[in-house]
């Protein structure tokens, strides 16, 4: 019968724990900037999870008295023109950016891995004709694109992250697919080949892998570029509908009305809006220069 050391197990897990803050004040020291962006992308990740414990009104009631009331201690941020607490829609709102934020980045990134790595791996004529079907999609810009798909499909949460996933898919195919060209002359898979093992199974264990380091960074930058499109559509009316609490949608009730005579309105949801973009460039760029040895200094 094992006998369990106790000592040993807690002796290794508090090394773990000092090894990750080692890393964690290491990354701190060495990028500041990246640390800074990636405490403010943990703030919004933690405000979208407890959203209905940080807010302390339902975003969605109304309350014709305290229209267009100003920021205060019943109204932090002020209210809405139908006096709908600012501050509640803005936390609930960072749940709304996120969701739509992760779930485009995430259906754009597997989709788009799964082109690219059929496009470089295979090579011929696929790959000539899937690179060609990627211009064509990349000849017009992430919004235009995602403005023709939210117009097609129509408003919903799930309508707006498919529309802001398909123009994130030739992006990722195009970095997968230049890693792949280069993955699959190396040793190690003319060493699976000898060994008998399946392409599809080198693709996908050994090759695929080997891009997932260009792909968190572009993870990072296409999160901030998705956050700002969902804003965008919202404001135009084809994003996220009502009554969910979308920034965009906070911009566009109230940039043309209220812009002078209730700023707050604008300048709230505008600065989460600069904020949540801002703090994903920054781990970005950070992220980036500790995966890819050519950038650091």
């Amino acid at each position: 019968m094992a006998v369990i050391n106790h000592d040993a197990e807690l002796a290794r897990a508090g090394a773990n724990i000092t090894g990750w803050w080692s890393r964690i004040l290491f990354f701190a020291r060495r990028y500041p900037l990246g640390a800074v962006g990636a405490v403010i992308v943990l703030v919004f990740v933690l405000t979208a999870v407890f959203a209905p414990f940080i807010a302390p009104m339902d975003p969605t009631t109304t309350d014709a008295k305290a229209s267009l009331a100003r920021p205060g201690s019943v109204f932090w941020l002020g209210a809405d023109f139908m006096g709908r607490d600012m501050f509640s829609r803005i936390v609930f709102g960072a749940r709304i950016s996120l969701t739509v934020g992760l779930g485009a980045t995430l259906a754009g990134g597997i989709l788009g891995i799964s082109i690219g790595l059929m496009s470089g791996y295979l090579g011929g004529t696929v790959d000539l004709i899937t690179q060609r079907l990627m211009d064509i999609m990349q000849s017009l810009p992430l919004l235009v694109m995602a403005l023709v798909m939210a117009a097609a499909l129509g408003p919903s949460l799930q309508n707006t992250i498919i529309a802001i996933a398909i123009p994130l898919v030739p992006t990722v195919a195009r970095v997968v697919r230049s890693s792949t060209l280069s993955l699959r002359e190396q040793p190690f898979v003319e060493a699976a080949r000898a060994v008998g093992m399946g392409e599809v199974r080198i693709a996908v264990r050994h090759v695929l892998p080997n891009t997932l380091a260009p792909l968190i960074v572009l993870g990072t930058a296409q999160l901030g570029s998705a956050i700002l499109v969902e804003a965008a559509l919202s404001f135009l009316g084809l994003g996220i509908p009502e009554p969910y609490p979308s920034w965009g949608r906070m911009l566009s009730e109230s940039a043309a009305e209220y812009v002078r005579t209730a700023p707050w309105l604008v300048i709230f949801p505008g600065v989460a809006i600069s904020l949540a973009v801002f703090g994903t460039n920054l781990l970005g760029d950070a992220l980036r220069d500790v995966l890819d040895p050519r950038q650091r200094s």
